[in-house]
């Protein structure tokens, strides 16, 4: 728990957007688990970047010297964020393309008789790339299932997922349909008492947990800066030892070290830069909020700013499920229990008995509430509760800057279509 006061104003005087009225009318956000708004210091860091030091990184002029700043700033930045090193950081388009470009990478020396074992919660960008790599080298995928009442993972299976054939172990930290928080540090323990290489989708935890890479121990981490508060880029965390035994897949007169190592091809500087603005953001919430010095440590200030985060969005999930378990015919798919809010995110995907996921996105849209329906990419998730023939869920996630009145709103309107 953090001390101070969180500053529901001050925060959202920081994103722009949410000034922004269509006749008059205020929009409501409640679509951050597809993709957060973003302060107004990223988009005047980024802008900057295009005007002032637009050009390659590796040359002795102005704007080059300058990009050359941006990759270091925002590689530092990275790794405050995600508890690590600098040159453990990789950026790269968005997670999943990263996630393909290392699944290449990691299944090089796969064999026939070998095994990996992905999950059924999982956002299909963690599971694709490595379903197309198995097949292509004739590796069994066996799975991770979990309880369909409980929305948790079937944590009893991993003794007999896990063995000397697996070669790979992927999960996620939070579910973006159910918003559950696994306990990835576990599932990965077991991957690495087996010698697999383990892989973390991070995506949807990073906006609302500190992420700490070395507590989990996995060898990948993934997440998405647009999904924490900047623009669409891709971050990827790889642990040194999997590091160094990777064969990079590059262009040959590109340099071998790290953090170009692994980089696919030349990035976007910009986007960069605003991921660091993202996550200086983040770190400006543990200076206003939770009342860390200025001049304390970034991770310091970063961890503070999420943790006063958590504990301001406990009490928009609390008043949400408080607000929806009265509503006829509305089956939320995730934890309910206002006791265990700790165990998931403030993401909410729920059906109502007769309305469509689409009608509910649409009326809710007409109010100038913005939330999201379908499968999301929860490709098995959904086949597996029988609702991507039902057109999925509708479903709206709570950020930091969400108010308790927006929350209310929200509810009533939920509660007005299911009448």
């Amino acid at each position: 728990m953090t001390t101070g006061r969180w500053d529901i104003e001050a925060v959202r005087g920081a994103f722009p957007a949410l000034a922004i009225t269509d006749d008059g009318k205020p929009r409501i956000y409640l679509d951050a688990p597809g993709g957060s708004q973003v302060p107004a210091r990223v988009v005047e860091r980024m802008s900057e970047v295009m005007l002032r030091s637009c050009a390659n990184e590796g040359g002795a002029f102005h704007t080059s010297r300058d990009s050359d700043r941006i990759l270091v700033g925002a590689h530092a930045a990275a790794a405050a964020l995600l508890g690590a090193q600098p040159d453990e950081i990789v950026f790269g388009l968005n997670s999943t393309s990263l996630i393909f470009h290392f699944s290449r990478m990691v299944a090089r020396d796969w064999k026939p008789g070998d095994e990996i074992v992905l999950t059924r919660m999982d956002h299909d960008g963690n599971v694709g790339p490595w379903i197309i790599a198995a097949e292509e080298r004739g590796v069994t995928v066996r799975w991770l299932e979990f309880d369909t009442e409980t929305f948790e993972y079937r944590y009893d299976m991993l003794d007999e997922l896990i063995g000397p054939r697996t070669r790979l172990v992927a999960c996620n930290h939070a579910s973006n349909i159910f918003g559950t928080v696994n306990d990835v540090a576990r599932i990965v323990a077991a991957g690495k008492a087996a010698g697999a290489v383990t892989m973390v989708d991070a995506v949807q935890s990073a906006p609302h947990l500190a992420l700490d890479v070395s507590a989990i121990g996995c060898d990948l981490l993934a997440c998405s800066a647009y999904k924490f508060f900047g623009p669409h880029a891709g971050v990827m965390y790889i642990r040194p030892e999997l590091c160094d035994r990777l064969t990079p897949l590059k262009v040959r007169p590109a340099s071998f070290d790290m953090p170009w190592r692994h980089t696919p091809g030349t990035p976007s500087f910009e986007a960069q830069a605003g991921t660091q603005a993202a996550i200086e953001h983040i770190a400006w919430l543990g200076e206003q909020c939770a009342g860390v010095d200025v001049a304390a440590p970034l991770r310091q200030r970063i961890v503070a700013g999420l943790e006063a985060a958590t504990d301001y969005e406990a009490g928009l999930m609390d008043r949400f499920l408080a607000g929806v378990a009265g509503i006829p015919g509305f089956k939320l798919c995730g934890i309910a229990s206002r006791n265990r809010l700790d165990a998931r995110v403030p993401t909410f995907s729920f059906r109502l008995a007769k309305r469509s996921p689409q009608e509910i996105a649409a009326a809710l849209a007409g109010e100038n509430i913005f939330g999201w329906a379908g499968d999301f990419y929860a490709y098995e998730a959904s086949g597996l509760l029988g609702l991507r023939e039902q057109g999925g869920v509708a479903r709206l996630g709570l950020s930091h800057y969400t108010t308790a009145d927006e929350v209310d709103q929200a509810v009533l309107a939920v509660a007005r279509l299911a009448a």
